[in-house]
């Protein structure tokens, strides 16, 4: 890996609620990306790709959504992750936004990350408040991830299935949106230099698609 360079860009002027939801409200989209779909402009890691190149599989993509779960602490703003258990075939012991692939019964992106996130940490469906959408994430395994922001009750109660997480902890958001700490990093994958964000916290690593949707939310929001 090379040395990690810091992202362009100021931190967040005020992270706190109250300015995150004017500007979720205003800069969101309230309706799931897709084309046509304003505000609706997909993201990847090929963004950072200095040939332009593609890393993720030709169409058609596996639709996908995570929740993006946003908590009002009383020492500020944080956004919630969890840690894949080690023993998954995929993404094993990495950080994550609750969420998985689409479902024939679910109805719309907000559906499959709420169901997904009840199913991983045992968060109810009541204790969120859908606030929009991010841009659209396309992975380097050929999923189109809707990334759901939503806020999540500071009163919910998690029950993390042992079968799925290891671990759920949150970062304040503070911390998260100051682009000097987004990273880039580079690794050999399929015979190229991949270049991909990278948030370290604590002993946590946040990389590839989870922060790269991190940095998708500072963008959105704040820069």
């Amino acid at each position: 890996m090379r040395l990690p360079e810091g992202a362009a860009g100021a931190p967040a002027d005020d992270p706190g609620l109250d300015a995150f939801l004017a500007r979720a409200e205003n800069r969101l989209s309230h309706v799931a990306p897709g084309p046509g779909v304003p505000l609706s402009n997909p993201r990847g890691d090929h963004d950072l790709q200095p040939e332009g190149f593609s890393v993720a599989p030709a169409t058609p993509h596996r639709p996908a959504a995570v929740l993006v779960p946003v908590i009002d602490r009383p020492d500020g703003v944080t956004l919630l992750f969890t840690k894949r258990a080690a023993h998954l075939r995929e993404h094993s012991g990495q950080v994550a936004f609750p969420g998985g692939k689409v479902d024939a019964e679910d109805t719309s992106p907000i559906d499959t990350a709420l169901r997904e996130a009840w199913e991983e940490i045992g968060l109810e469906s009541g204790a969120v408040r859908p606030l929009g959408y991010l841009d659209p994430y396309l992975s380097g395994t050929g999923f189109l991830v809707m990334p759901v922001v939503g806020l999540v009750s500071r009163e919910a109660v998690l029950r993390p299935n042992s079968a799925e997480v290891a671990a759920v902890f949150e970062v304040p958001l503070a911390f998260l949106m100051d682009p000097a700490r987004h990273l880039v990093r580079s690794a050999e994958w399929k015979g190229r230099t991949r270049y991909f964000y990278a948030i370290p916290f604590a002993e946590h690593l946040i990389w590839g698609v989870t922060a790269g949707i991190v940095h998708n939310l500072y963008e959105r929001l704040y820069a």
